[in-house]
């Protein structure tokens, strides 16, 4: 008995850890957490040992603060995640101009998605969620041939809300399986929604991965690295799907560009810190 209690203190203690330990900044109103792939997968596993309810992980870049500034719902839902995490350069640049050096490159889910099942091989059962028909399936192949990873189950959603027999399917399928972690991937906000929306199933962990699905089978070409680091593989995707981005990255991506620098460069150059920002001491 004493055991017992040891052992769910113990376990309250880590995730007490895991959520007051990890610093975060601001990005006009998002809550960005100061993390890299190690802090991730550290927090991670945290979660899946403590399994006190479903938390989700939100990949969040431009798009997506972007569509929460114009959308206060989709903003309350990102900053109640678990953790946000900067998939791209200009949070990244964001984070260092208020601050945290450590944020040095960009987490992408493909990558935290890879380093995680090469850190952790079959320790933990995974459920893959969206894509296209066939490529969560894919997914889950080729990530066990190359990790080792163990396969709770899969499912591609069709392009249109479920019915309320197949959301209930689903449901079923995820309680049965109880997955360690659950990888979302389908699309800025819609994830990040579908996650919020089924914080009640018993899955440790969530994470909305959008692209990953695809770029982790091959699908889709990521940008050269040297595109990636100067904060260009925007530019790399729309030269590829034109005909699908290009109102975020030239419409939205302007009225970011604008917000940024009234709310964030203007007062960094003032030296009069943007409002918000917080670090929370170890």
């Amino acid at each position: 008995m004493t055991t017992n209690v040891a052992t769910i203190l113990t376990q309250q203690v880590e995730h007490q850890l895991n959520q007051s330990e990890t610093p975060s900044y601001q990005v006009l109103g998002v809550r960005v957490n100061a993390v890299q792939i190690p802090d991730i997968i550290r927090v991670i596993e945290g979660w899946v040992r403590a399994r006190a309810g479903a938390k989700y992980i939100a990949v969040t870049g431009m798009h997506g603060v972007a569509e929460a500034r114009n959308d206060p719902r989709f903003r309350e839902i990102l900053n109640s995640a678990g953790l946000v995490i900067p998939d791209g350069m200009p949070l990244v640049w964001l984070g260092r101009l208020q601050g945290f050096g450590e944020v040095k490159r960009r987490t992408p889910g493909s990558e935290v998605m890879e380093e995680f099942f090469k850190q952790t091989g079959s320790k933990y059962s995974h459920f893959f969620y969206g894509g296209v028909p066939s490529v969560a399936d894919m997914l889950a192949k080729a990530e066990h041939e190359r990790h080792g990873i163990r396969i709770a189950g899969t499912y591609c959603p069709p392009f249109r809300p479920l019915t309320q027999t197949e959301e209930d399917e689903v449901q079923k399928m995820i309680r049965e399986t109880k997955p360690d972690v659950l990888w979302v991937g389908l699309s800025t906000p819609k994830q990040e929604k579908w996650m919020y929306e089924h914080r009640s199933l018993p899955v440790p962990v969530m994470l909305g991965v959008g692209a990953a699905f695809d770029m982790n089978i091959g699908r889709l070409k990521r940008a050269p690295e040297w595109m990636q680091n100067a904060g260009l593989e925007w530019l790399f995707r729309l030269l590829i799907e034109p005909r699908r981005l290009w109102r975020r990255y030239l419409i939205e991506g302007s009225r970011f560009a604008w917000a940024v620098w009234l709310e964030h460069i203007v007062p960094y150059l003032l030296k009069k810190p943007a409002s918000g920002s917080t670090q929370i001491s170890h």
